[in-house]
């Protein structure tokens, strides 16, 4: 099949080495089709399947084995549809449309010994029909790209806006900059400075005040082995005497 100034070529979307065919009575009726109906046990033919691809037109060819010579095809421009058929009882088994050259056509079944030859089959052909589809709808987009809505920003009769503008700006602190134009550090969390250092000198070989010697000490006023100096302002007394 070929387009004007364009040749497709074939793709293969599926091939299975084993189908059987089986003539199948005329349909009377709208009811679903039953394999049931058919003589499964006996094959009126016996051979290989292929699917292919030219354009957006998928065919099912049923070939010999060995040689490979066509036996029947169905052309499939859509599916589900009237050239690929499902039967209500199994899933195994598929009515199909076959036509010849002259355009005549035929139902014929066809059955898969595997159920996974089944399934590859049905998706072989669910995949190419929605490449289809979306081809189909990327040629609608580029032949009318201006065809999608657009939103209409304008404002309509009467329609009015608010804006809602702050008129003024906080001021920003700054920090007071200290000797060599660094920042003070921030107070502590509970408010108080700490005091700063004595100007006495921190020489350990001065002897601390009363006040201090009691703090050194009286580390447990309710231990009655304590010993408590006999003279506060000066501690190393009794040590002294116990020494000697």
């Amino acid at each position: 099949m070929a387009t004007e100034g364009q040749f497709e070529y074939e793709s293969v979307l599926c091939v299975k080495p084993e189908v059987n065919v089986y003539r199948i009575p005329p349909r009377t009726s709208n009811r679903a089709i039953r394999a049931a109906d058919w003589k499964l046990d006996a094959p009126d033919w016996t051979g290989r399947m292929r699917v292919t691809a030219r354009g957006k037109v998928a065919y099912v060819k049923l070939e010999d084995k060995i040689s490979g010579e066509l036996f029947a095809q169905a052309p499939v421009e859509e599916y589900p549809g009237i050239a690929v058929e499902t039967v209500s009882d199994s899933s195994r088994y598929f009515v199909l449309r076959i036509q010849d050259d002259n355009g005549r056509s035929a139902f014929i079944g066809v059955g898969f010994a595997d159920r996974g030859d089944a399934f590859d089959f049905n998706v072989a052909l669910q995949d190419h029909f929605k490449w289809v589809k979306q081809e189909n709808e990327f040629t609608k987009q580029a032949q009318a790209p201006d065809s999608t809505p657009k939103l209409d920003l304008g404002f309509k009769e009467g329609q009015t806006i608010t804006l809602n503008i702050g008129q003024s700006k906080k001021k920003e602190r700054s920090r007071p900059q200290g000797s060599g134009g660094l920042g003070l550090l921030p107070p502590p969390p509970g408010g108080k400075l700490a005091p700063p250092p004595s100007s006495r000198s921190t020489n350990h070989n001065t002897q601390p005040s009363g006040s201090d010697s009691g703090c050194l000490f009286n580390l447990d006023s309710s231990n009655s082995n304590s010993v408590a100096p006999s003279n506060p302002s000066d501690p190393w007394r009794d040590f002294d005497s116990v020494s000697q």
